[in-house]
């Protein structure tokens, strides 16, 4: 995947939510993918006292949920943490990694919000309309809306609302755990994401995607299990 920022990508937080503003009309929340045999999952961490951004993408077979292809890129953090704006931090080191990826993905499920944000892109529609590709908001908290009172039981879910609009869903992974934020990225209705998302939640809270992306992000030496052999698993350091 040949990927690169945008040339005018924004470095004040007053010009993130001028383009926030501009691309939200282009988000699509309708099905627009093909067979899904690859699926992704994108996580972000920090280290040298949150001046380098670690990404991490893993991309596994699906349905088998195997690990296929890891990448890690490292970039200069160049954006502050300001909540509503997390994908002008963490975009240009996702796309890095994601740009060494051999084996494209079909579908990506993010750590954090789609459409369920403010202004309707969070890092999961951001990145699926820059690169093209269905995405999943998959966020461990609620960053906006209000919903109904959640059922405990796994594959129960309940919509998350904005006024009067349907912005995501309160999605119970597994029985007696606290729930997941699921919010279409782009390209995906919020039911196909919901479907998505519990094939990819087989035993645990997270989807195995997450689990993978969050354990390379984190720098925690091995996966959710042991890896099976994959063709590319190296880490690069692109900081210079």
């Amino acid at each position: 995947m040949k990927l690169s920022l945008p040339p005018d990508w924004p470095t004040t937080p007053q010009a993130a939510i001028a383009l926030q503003q501009k691309l939200r009309s282009q988000i699509e929340t309708s099905d627009r993918l093909g067979s899904v045999h690859t699926v992704a999952g994108v996580d972000v961490g920090f280290t040298e006292a949150g001046t380098v951004t670690r990404a991490a993408v893993a991309v596994l077979s699906f349905p088998a949920l195997q690990l296929v292809e890891s990448q890690i890129a490292y970039q200069p953090t160049t954006f502050p943490y300001i909540p509503g704006l997390l994908s002008f931090r963490e975009v240009p080191a996702i796309l890095v990694a994601l740009s060494q990826l051999q084996t494209q993905p079909d579908l990506l499920l993010c750590d954090g919000q789609g459409i369920a944000h403010p202004r309707r892109l969070g890092i999961a529609a951001h990145l699926g309309l820059l690169v093209d590709l269905p995405s999943i908001g998959v966020a461990k908290s609620r960053l906006t809306g209000t919903h109904a009172e959640l059922p405990p039981e796994k594959g129960s879910w309940v919509p998350l609302h904005d006024r009067n609009e349907t912005i995501g869903a309160v999605l119970r992974s597994r029985t007696n755990t606290q729930p997941l934020y699921i919010s279409s990225g782009h390209r995906i209705s919020l039911e196909t994401a919901i479907a998505y998302v519990l094939q990819c939640t087989p035993k645990y809270r997270l989807p195995e995607t997450t689990r993978w992306a969050d354990k390379l992000a984190s720098n925690r030496r091995s996966g959710p299990q042991s890896p099976p052999p994959c063709h590319n698993n190296q880490q690069m350091n692109l900081f210079g």
